[in-house]
C-alpha cells in the first residue's frame, strides 16, 4: 500500500508530512524517558525483517491482485507503539530514498497510513486488551486478526480519503472505496495469520518481552535476545536474499483498485511543480528501484505497465542484493536512531 507520488497534491503531501514529522518528534522524546538499551538491537532487527517481509507480495486468489506485509502489528506488539512508529518510519524511508518504492512527497502519508494506525489505534485498543489477561497462541491468533484487519482498513480508508482531499478526480470516491476497503480485507486477514505466528513464536522462545510493559517494552539485564536476534537476522536474509524471487506478479491492492477504476496501475504524474522535483532527487538516490539493477537506457519492454516481461520465481541477483542491502541499512538506520535517542537522554540526565 504504498503511494506514489502521482495520488497526491502538494498540500495533501506537505500536510501528512507535518503529521508525520510531528508524530516521530513525540515518539522520540516518549522514547528518550523509556528506551530501554537492550531493545534497540531487537528494533534494528525487526525493522531488517520487516523490509525483507515487505519485499514480499503474495497472492490474492480469485482477484488478479496481491498484498505484503505491513508489518506494523508486529513492531507495535514486540516494540511497544513508540518505539515501533519510528522503525516504520525508517523502513518506508529506505524504501523510498534508495529502492524507489513509494514516492517522496507521499513518504508523509505512507508513514501516516502504515504506521500510526497498527502502533496507536489496533494495538492499544485492540490488541493488547484482548491479551491483556491471556496471552495463550488461541488469543493471540484473534487479536492479530482483528487488529490486522483494523490497522489496514483504515490504512486503505486513509488512502481513498488522501486522494480525495487532493482532488484526484479520475478516482471517485464510492467506486475507489468500494474496491480498497475489500481487497484489503484480504490482505489484513494474511497480515493476522503472519503476524500471529511471529508473535507465538516470541512468547516460545522469549515470553518476557510480550510480559513487560505494552506501551515501551523494558528487559532485565539477565534477559539474553541472542536467540531472537539470529532468527530474525536469518528470517531476513532469507526472506530478501531467495523468498523475494516468489514474489507474486500480480499488482498490490493499491495498483490493482487504481487500474479497475482509471484503467491503468498509475495515473499520470505531473510535468511541473514539487512532485517531478522529488522525483528527480529520488532517481538520484535509488540505486537499486524496484529492488533491481537499472535497465540499461533504451532496453525494450513489452507490457502496458512499461515493465520488461519476466518469468516466475524471478531469480535475480539485483533483488537478492536489494533484499540483503536494505535490511542492512535499515538495521543501520534503527540502531543509529536508538544510540542518537540514548545519548539525548544520557545528556539530559547529566544536565539534571
Amino acid at each position: 500500500m504504498h503511494m506514489s507520488d502521482a495520488l497526491l497534491s502538494p498540500a495533501v503531501g506537505a500536510a501528512f508530512w507535518a503529521g508525520t514529522l510531528g508524530a516521530i518528534a513525540y515518539c522520540s522524546k516518549r522514547l528518550r524517558k523509556s528506551l530501554n538499551e537492550k531493545i534497540v538491537p531487537l528494533m534494528g532487527v525487526l525493522g531488517a525483517f520487516i523490509f525483507s517481509a515487505q519485499m514480499i507480495n503474495f497472492t490474492i486468489p480469485g482477484t488478479g491482485s496481491s498484498g505484503h506485509l505491513g508489518g506494523g502489528m508486529i513492531l507495535a506488539v514486540l516494540l511497544g507503539p513508540h518505539a515501533a512508529f519510528l522503525v516504520m518510519a525508517s523502513v518506508l524511508t529506505v524504501q523510498a530514498l534508495f529502492f524507489a518504492d513509494g514516492g517522496l512527497l507521499s513518504l508523509g502519508c505512507n508513514i501516516w497510513n502504515l504506521g500510526i494506525y497498527p502502533c496507536f489505534v489496533a494495538y492499544p485498543l485492540v490488541f493488547e486488551p484482548m491479551v491483556r489477561q491471556k496471552n495463550s497462541p488461541g488469543r493471540i491468533l484473534i487479536a492479530s486478526v482483528m487488529s490486522g484487519v483494523i490497522a489496514l482498513q483504515l490504512g486503505a480508508f486513509s488512502v481513498v480519503l488522501e486522494t480525495l482531499l487532493s482532488g484526484k478526480s479520475e478516482l471517485p470516491l464510492v467506486t475507489f472505496l468500494l474496491l480498497m476497503q475489500p481487497i484489503h480485507l484480504g490482505i489484513g486477514i494474511v497480515e493476522g495469520i503472519a503476524t500471529a505466528g511471529v508473535i507465538n513464536y516470541v512468547r516460545a522462545a522469549r515470553p518476557e518481552i510480550l510480559e513487560s510493559t505494552p506501551t515501551s517494552r523494558h528487559l532485565e539485564n539477565g534477559i539474553s535476545l541472542k536467540k531472537v536476534f539470529m532468527t530474525f537476522a536469518m528470517l531476513a536474509l532469507i526472506a530478501g536474499g531467495m523468498l523475494s524471487w516468489f514474489a507474486s506478479p500480480n499488482p498490490d491492492g493499491l495498483e490493482w483498485s487504481v487500474e479497475r477504476v482509471f484503467g491503468s496501475p498509475e495515473l499520470p504524474e505531473p510535468k511541473t511543480g514539487v512532485a517531478p522535483a522529488l522525483k528527480s532527487i529520488q532517481e538520484k538516490t535509488s540505486f537499486l528501484p524496484d529492488y533491481n539493477f537499472r535497465e540499461p537506457v533504451g532496453e525494450p519492454v513489452s507490457n502496458e505497465t512499461g515493465k520488461s516481461e519476466s518469468s516466475w520465481p524471478a531469480i535475480k541477483p539485483g533483488t537478492s542484493l536489494s533484499g540483503i542491502i536494505g535490511s542492512l541499512m535499515v538495521l543501520t538506520l534503527v540502531a543509529a536512531t536508538g544510540v542518537i535517542i540514548r545519548t539525548w537522554r544520557r545528556k539530559k540526565t547529566h544536565k539534571k
